[in-house]
């Protein structure tokens, strides 16, 4: 088992309370041309083809068929990128290896007979030099998200996994490494390291995003999670760092909540307090910005201190 730095596993609550909730600033984005759909659960933007690129899932607030579409600024406005590529999948994400994109998001299949009801969840992974040249190369076990790769300073790619019902825990992270793309597979994935000692047994997590520090550890961008009575969802962002070469870890610490957020509609009552830890950018004045998605209908940014900065400290 890997082991944190502090042996005490906290609970959300506990992490709220020593949780420093500045006056960020937030706003909403805004986005067109998408007919009466929702776009959230944004990854961070990124340069594709020398054009800033944003992919976000965009679906009715009724539904859970999801389409991920790429949008780009228009004086202020996110709208499609026009004739570009779209997947049939929830929640995209990206990072760059070796120089080549890799994207990937969550595919769903529904019951045939109740068009509605969810069977099963994959993430798929894609490749390629920029988006229109994409295809697809690997998958993930069944219901499993928050899969993310990472390019390490070894050259070595981090596997961060999330699977479910391991045990007495409802969710967990995990970790392993390949050498190079063509080695991720659900063996993989299935065989990684699991952090045990992260969450308390009625709390679940996940890793949304990772970056390599300039100390060659990795800052992880994520997501703790618990559940009320009644299946009322709270989700809060997170981060902590990993040495890769030991698998030791910070503790955590939430970084946002939803009340940080403007006001605004929930898809349904129990994602009122629900936020998607979606990417960051980091910036240059040890500031940062957030893209989440939240309450599983909107997309917003935040100006924060970057959360990263404490890490490569060390």
């Amino acid at each position: 088992m890997a082991h944190s730095i502090g042996n005490e596993v906290k609970s959300s609550k506990q992490l709220l309370e020593t949780f420093n909730s500045q006056p960020y600033h937030a706003e909403k984005l805004v986005f067109a041309n998408v007919g009466n759909r929702d776009v959230y659960n944004i990854a961070a933007p990124f340069i594709d083809e020398s054009e800033m690129v944003l992919a976000g899932r965009v679906e009715a607030r009724d539904s859970e068929r999801s389409e991920v579409m790429f949008f780009v600024n228009r004086g202020g406005t996110w709208i499609p990128r026009e004739g570009c590529v779209s997947f049939a999948l929830q929640d995209p994400f990206f990072t760059f290896i070796s120089g080549e994109l890799v994207f990937g998001g969550v595919e769903v299949a529904f019951d045939t007979e109740n068009p509605k009801k969810v069977l099963t969840w994959r993430t798929l992974f894609y490749r390629g030099a920029d988006i229109q040249s994409l295809t697809y190369f690997a998958c993930g076990p069944d219901h499993m998200k928050d899969i993310r790769l990472v390019e390490l300073a070894s050259g070595r790619i981090g596997v961060f996994t999330r699977p479910l019902g391991v045990g007495d825990a409802r969710g967990l992270i995990g970790y392993t490494e390949i050498e190079g793309l063509e080695q991720l597979n659900e063996s993989v994935i299935d065989a990684a390291t699991l952090f045990t000692d992260q969450f308390r047994k009625d709390e679940w997590g996940g890793v949304n995003e990772a970056h390599v520090l300039k100390n060659g550890l990795v800052g992880v961008l994520g997501h703790i999670a618990y559940m009320e009575e009644g299946d009322i969802r709270h989700y809060h962002a997170m981060t902590f760092a990993i040495d890769p070469t030991t698998l030791e870890r910070s503790p955590m610490k939430i970084i946002a909540t939803r009340n940080q957020f403007p006001d605004g509609p929930a898809k349904r009552n129990d994602l009122m307090d629900v936020i998607f830890s979606g990417g960051l950018h980091r910036l240059r004045d040890g500031k940062a910005m957030l893209y989440a998605g939240v309450s599983d209908t909107e997309a917003h940014k935040m100006l924060m201190d970057d959360p990263f900065e404490e890490y490569e400290n060390r």
